[in-house]
């Protein structure tokens, strides 16, 4: 479906080359000022066409609000924002080679065979161009949870093919057990990501490698895929509902619905699976900086002291629900699948004596203009968990209190 969220809830629409994409917003707190310059930032950190590593089609992705505000304010009601397509060339798919074959592990063939039609030219729904209204509905997210919660959300290239920022090694087999990563993810801003662009992986020398690569591959008319790690800091403790939608499962649902994901991974990971619970397992201790709580099981009735982890190997989640640490995690993009090198595939109608030589413009590599798409899916999956939550503990502080007796037993 083209709805993801229930209280926070984004409903895209759009294709690669029809006049306009965009979405519609409903669940956005009224009250909230919100002009089209807090959702342009991101917009324009998405968009095609930045450097010489991405696709050439040349795209401003100017966002417009269209209703839900009011002199700059938001009124509750239904957000839709629109953006024009102003650079479409579908003529590139109007040759007889695109016409007669289906691209190789595109969605040309999984979109005919689901709907017995599909768009002529581009990917139509498949096409990153679809994920324009997902990053234009995140802002909203964003400057609310930001806002009501100092929540941050900044993702960066880890890796690009063979180039990884924190290869597995005896001494650190995962990154939630390397010092160095540890503490990047406690520091780093979507400021220190942008110094490097056009790659967004903040290591100078790595990111020059990982540049070289990409164009490499470019250059050779094929393609390379890569990671976007993403942390998420200050989310409250609390987040995600067992025993289906609990949070890791929502961040999963999330990213693995981004066009070309291929893998999802959260703290210590698969990495983890080599590890003995003994080192693997995240300590508790109560926090010098957090006032006790009088939330849950507590003797006596008393308030206990807020718990914090001693190592973060959980990724900020235990039992699928949020424990107060940070959120990080990893998501896996394929190589674009529209590559200019010859390929031997069969046709539509079966012919096997054929080659596909694609046309079009396409990145070679997705992982640079994929981070920002990886904070919005982030952003909408915490927007929604966090409001699903307001709304149970605004529910249960109605009740009376719970009378306890001397040995806090109800």
């Amino acid at each position: 479906m083209s709805t993801f969220g229930t209280y926070f809830k984004v409903t895209t629409y759009g294709e690669s080359h029809c006049p306009s994409v965009g979405c519609i917003v409903d669940g956005v707190p009224p009250g909230m000022e919100l002009t089209e310059e807090d959702i342009q930032p991101q917009m324009s950190r998405r968009r095609p066409g930045q450097s010489a590593l991405t696709t050439p089609r040349s795209e401003a992705d100017t966002v417009h609000i269209q209703s839900g505000t009011e002199f700059g304010v938001t009124l509750g009601t239904p957000v839709a924002m629109i953006v024009k397509n102003r650079d479409q060339r579908p003529h590139d798919y109007g040759n007889s080679t695109m016409d007669l074959y289906p691209r190789p592990s595109h969605a040309d063939w999984t979109y005919l065979e689901k709907y017995g039609i599909k768009a002529s030219s581009g990917g139509g729904r498949s096409s990153a161009r679809e994920t324009i209204g997902r990053v234009a509905a995140s802002s909203i997210a964003e400057k609310y949870l930001s806002l009501a919660h100092g929540i941050e959300i900044v993702a960066w290239v880890s890796s690009v093919g063979d180039l990884s920022m924190f290869p597995p090694t005896t001494e650190y087999p995962t990154p939630s057990t390397n010092p160095s990563f540890l503490s990047l993810i406690t520091k780093i801003t979507r400021k220190e990501v942008d110094n490097f662009v056009p790659v967004r992986c903040p290591d100078a020398i790595l990111s020059e490698k990982m540049a070289e690569k990409i164009a490499y591959y470019r250059d050779e008319h094929d393609s390379i895929g890569g990671t976007v790690t993403c942390v998420i800091r200050n989310v409250p403790s609390g987040l995600g509902e067992p025993a289906f939608d609990k949070m890791e499962a929502l961040l999963a649902h999330a990213m693995l619905s981004i066009p070309a994901s291929k893998g999802f991974e959260i703290g210590s990971g698969f990495g983890g699976c080599e590890v003995p619970g003994s080192k693997h397992n995240d300590a508790f201790v109560p926090s010098s900086e957090s006032p006790p709580t009088n939330t849950g099981a507590s003797r006596n009735g008393l308030l206990r002291p807020k718990l914090i982890t001693k190592t973060n190997n959980s990724g900020g989640i235990q039992g699928g629900i949020t424990n107060g640490a940070p959120i990080y995690f990893r998501v896996a993009f394929k190589p674009p699948a529209t590559i200019g090198k010859s390929q031997a595939t069969a046709t539509y109608d079966g012919d096997v004596n054929g080659t596909l030589e694609a046309k079009g413009r396409h990145d070679p590599c997705v992982v640079p203009r994929a981070v920002p798409i990886v904070e919005a899916m982030a952003a909408l999956v915490v927007m929604d968990s966090l409001m699903a939550q307001q709304s149970r503990q605004v529910t249960r502080s109605l009740l009376p209190p719970l009378k306890r007796n001397s040995e806090g037993k109800q």
